[in-house]
């Protein structure tokens, strides 16, 4: 693995934003790797792996997250900052398109990008996200976000297994570094890696729904849908309508809530072959 940043620029100056890397550099087959709302880059650690057999993998922590800069204060997290900071990433990668893989808010991030006119994205994997979010869902993920605080650890670790419920089947080792790359080390304890301003952006905006369909019906390319068959973010009846769209895959899991961790083989497995075979489209 591979460590660089690129500075990106927000309302009233710059910041950081810091990704990890993955196979050949040489590589002129790239792909995007986006983590959820309060996850980070290191999610994919293990993905990332298996997917550098094929390509150059990146893994960018969006600002406020993981290793990235945080906003400056009175600054807005949202899809526009986050939209102008992936071009900033690829303009630097020096590649003219890019596969992508998004968790939640990241697949938010690659509909959006891939629906633009010209838009570098070819191939685009949704985990757990679709063109409709209630405001229910949100308003229930914005209820565990926060600055919370741990004395250990093993209190971070307990934390998200009790709230990451669709990660059930995860080993202790993979539990262990969740834990071990979610926080960051304060002088009395560990804080969960993410700026607490995000908790309040996310409850401002979550007393409506996010209506993507527009959004969505502008996304002309192969895409492969990752869904939880219980989830309260992709509900079915917008799994329907969006399998209305001859170019998307479903790829459905019985009992499973939001979202699928891609940490499992099954799963890391099914995105494989799914990148293979969509390769010439």
């Amino acid at each position: 693995m591979h460590t660089d940043s690129v500075r990106c620029l927000n309302a009233t100056g710059f910041h950081n934003m810091v990704y990890h890397e993955w196979g050949s550099r040489d590589n002129e087959r790239v792909i995007i790797c986006v983590h959820g709302l309060a996850r980070n880059s290191r999610d994919f650690d293990e993905l990332a792996l298996a997917l550098s057999r094929d390509y150059r993998v990146v893994c960018p922590d969006i600002v406020g997250r993981g290793e990235s800069d945080w906003l400056p204060p009175g600054q807005v997290y949202g899809i526009p900052q986050y939209l102008n900071d992936i071009n900033t990433l690829i303009a630097k990668l020096n590649v003219d398109q890019v596969d992508w893989v998004g968790t939640s808010m990241g697949g938010i991030i690659g509909m959006c990008l891939a629906a633009l006119p010209d838009s570098p994205i070819k191939h685009l994997v949704l985990n757990d996200i679709g063109a409709f979010v209630p405001a229910e869902s949100l308003q229930r993920i914005s209820a565990y976000l926060g600055d919370k605080r741990f004395d250990s650890l093993l209190d971070v670790e307990s934390y998200l297994r009790e709230t990451y419920e669709s990660f059930k089947k995860l080993t202790d080792s993979q539990w262990q570094h969740l834990a071990k790359h979610g926080v960051r080390l304060l002088d009395d304890g560990y804080a969960l890696h993410y700026d607490p301003a995000i908790a309040q952006a996310t409850i401002d905006s979550s007393a409506d729904d996010i209506d993507l369909w527009p959004v969505w019906s502008a996304v002309a390319i192969p895409q492969l849908l990752i869904w939880g068959e219980s989830s309260d973010v992709l509900q079915a009846d917008t799994v329907r309508t969006m399998q209305e769209n001859k170019n998307l895959d479903l790829f459905s899991i019985p009992d499973l809530v939001h979202a699928p961790s891609l940490m499992e083989v099954d799963q890391m497995g099914k995105i494989q072959a799914w990148l293979r075979e969509n390769r010439a489209r």
